[in-house]
């Protein structure tokens, strides 16, 4: 593995739901099938563009404000628990771990960052299963506010001990590159193979 002097160091930040783990059609039903326990009618695309942005303003997004803390946390632990009835068929994008693997050979810091927390995150791990490779992960259990909010990010930054022009941030969703700094690279690949950034 290669190891750069600390001013060389590059950062790889790396999103897992959908950009490493085939994950966000299972969170759309989801998410759905809670709208729907709850009394609200949802649409699939409407759930499905905004996958990738954080539980708490997916839901303020699709059923307006003013509703009770109450409210809306039974539809986010609705949400967690229907999810969770699919972790043992979650399956990693392909050339997932190889490319965690190959930047870490090439001495990227690896740090993912991600709105998943608890048992989700634990088994989106162990569906890429390249711990090897991964020097920490961020999750909103870490920050203040998930996804659009840039927090998320600026936590992995903190963690790879890089600046954002030092790093490279992939993600599949609008919400990925809206939470990115202005100075970070991003990309919003079709495979995780075809993000590799250059030696």
């Amino acid at each position: 593995m290669t190891t750069p002097p600390p001013e060389q160091a590059r950062a790889a930040v790396i999103d897992v739901d959908g950009t490493l783990v085939d994950s966000n059609y299972f969170h759309t039903v989801a998410w759905w099938e809670a709208f729907r326990q709850a009394g609200h009618k949802v649409a699939t695309r409407d759930i499905h563009r905004l996958i990738g942005m954080s539980g708490g303003h997916l839901v303020e997004r699709l059923i307006g404000p003013g509703h009770s803390e109450e409210h809306v946390s039974a539809i986010s632990d609705a949400h967690a628990t229907l999810f969770g009835t699919w972790h043992d068929r979650l399956q990693p994008v392909p050339g997932a771990a190889d490319l965690l693997r190959a930047l870490a050979r090439r001495g990227w810091r690896v740090v993912l960052a991600t709105s998943a927390r608890g048992r989700d995150l634990k088994a989106m791990l162990g569906t890429i299963d390249a711990d090897d490779a991964i020097l920490a992960t961020t999750d909103s259990d870490q920050v203040d506010a998930g996804k659009p909010a840039p927090d998320l990010v600026e936590a992995a930054l903190r963690e790879a001990r890089v600046p954002p022009n030092r790093a490279h941030f992939v993600g599949d969703s609008v919400w990925d590159v809206v939470s990115a700094p202005a100075r970070a690279s991003t990309a919003r690949p079709s495979s995780p193979a075809a993000s590799a950034p250059p030696n």
